[in-house]
């Protein structure tokens, strides 16, 4: 189903080859993301991020959007704790146009002085939006309390201090250290010829002859008790992140994981979108989210709660944590969470933008690259005791933590002396 190679230099590129579509999505991998940092440079992976789209060799920096847009394409890059992609999605016949351009930004960014200048204050204004921003805010509180003094637990972005203290140099070293081959994914997936592009793309990259792989810090887990973290703010609503040490990317146990995640919080007949918004109204906002990393995870609550029902709804979630931890799901449910869990990978899978990420996110980070009908097998043979056991590994009062950001009038003892998980 899926095409693969290797370069000599250790370059991977991943495709595949959708003949009904119009559409060709490509995108290039380089495993290196906020986890990769130290404290004195926290944020440079996206520091960099926003840099490449600032000029390379061939393009400048209105060149590298016009070239795109012009064609009716869409270019863009994001930073994670693990990778850093930058990707394109073009008609079919610009699959070369694309790809040369991602190529030129990686291999020979120009990182002008006056630019690395000016994108310190954009970079410095997205933190503050995000600050701003109490429900996206509050994940970075809790990512605190779940990965203590860790560089896991630091903002992807960075601090004030970090960022201003990040100079053009910098830059260009951490660039050439670990945009390295080794460290590189080429994923491409629409209307394409397999062969061509991976020839293609090994005339674009072969020259590199740099062998360095790229590795962190694995995250320590200490935690012995539930951990709170407020933050007194005047909002509207109180957001709440409840996080709790889960599994690593590729655990055994990573499915059924995930159908805890689609019974719990997925979607709009999860179990606490029932109880908390249907049945008493407490919240707008409210589901499940998993991060998931090389060496750790993490199972995630969210939701935006009424200033004056907080520890209402907290004692709520936790009851539903409680019951799916004590009494196995009913086959239905059990059914019903499998279908919408591989029903959504289908889905997903059937637009050339998802499809690319989703063979280029695996192959960057276990070099494995998984079919639909690979995961069909592997979800096929998760069983309801599966997630029972997950319930009980994941949901423990000593790996409870809690985030909150609010106008609460409830002292940090009280909620503190709620967190409590039978």
């Amino acid at each position: 189903m899926y095409r693969k190679a290797r370069l000599d230099n250790g370059v991977r590129i991943v495709t595949h080859n959708m003949p009904k579509m119009q559409s060709v999505a490509v995108g290039v991998w380089i495993k290196v993301g906020a986890r990769y940092e130290t404290a004195e440079n926290k944020g440079i992976s996206h520091y960099l991020e926003h840099l490449l789209f600032k000029g390379s060799k061939k393009y400048s920096c209105r060149k590298l959007k016009e070239s795109i847009e012009g064609v009716g394409g869409s270019l863009n890059g994001f930073t994670s704790e693990e990778l850093t992609c930058y990707l394109a999605k073009l008609p079919h016949r610009y699959l070369d146009l694309g790809l040369d351009i991602l190529s030129d930004m990686v291999i020979n960014p120009l990182l002008p002085q006056e630019e690395v200048e000016k994108e310190r204050t954009v970079i410095l204004e997205e933190l503050k939006m995000y600050k701003d921003l109490p429900q996206s805010y509050v994940y970075d509180l809790l990512d605190e309390l779940l990965w203590p003094k860790q560089i896991l637990g630091m903002s992807v972005i960075g601090s004030v201090k970090s960022i201003n203290a990040i100079k053009r140099e910098d830059l260009h070293l951490f660039q050439k250290r670990y945009y390295s081959p080794f460290n590189i994914v080429v994923s491409a997936v629409g209307l394409l010829d397999n062969d061509r592009l991976i020839k293609r793309t090994g005339r674009i990259f072969s020259h590199l002859k740099d062998k360095n792989v790229n590795k962190f810090i694995e995250a320590r887990q200490l935690q012995s008790k539930p951990q709170l973290k407020l933050l007194h703010k005047q909002t509207e609503q109180t957001h709440i992140a409840l996080g709790f040490h889960g599994f690593k990317r590729d655990d055994s146990l990573k499915h059924a994981q995930g159908l805890l995640h689609v019974i719990l919080g997925a979607n709009m007949s999860s179990r606490l979108f029932n109880e908390l918004r249907e049945k008493k109204g407490l919240a707008y906002e409210i589901g499940t989210q998993i991060k998931r990393f090389e060496d750790t995870g993490a199972f995630l609550v969210h939701a935006g709660i009424d200033n004056r029902k907080v520890t209402h709804a907290l004692a709520v979630i936790l009851k539903e944590l409680e019951k799916v931890k004590h009494k196995l799901v009913s086959v239905g449910e059990f059914k019903r969470a499998k279908e919408f869990y591989l029903g959504q990978l289908e889905l997903a899978l059937e637009d050339t933008m998802d499809h690319m990420l989703w063979i280029g996110e695996s192959t960057a980070t276990l070099d494995k690259t998984y079919s639909l009908a690979d995961v069909i097998k592997e979800v096929g043979k998760v069983r309801r005791e599966d997630i029972l056991g997950v319930a009980k590994n994941i949901f423990q009062e000593k790996k409870l933590n809690l985030a909150l950001i609010g106008p609460l009038k409830d002292s940090e003892k009280i909620i503190y002396d709620r967190l409590r998980l039978k």
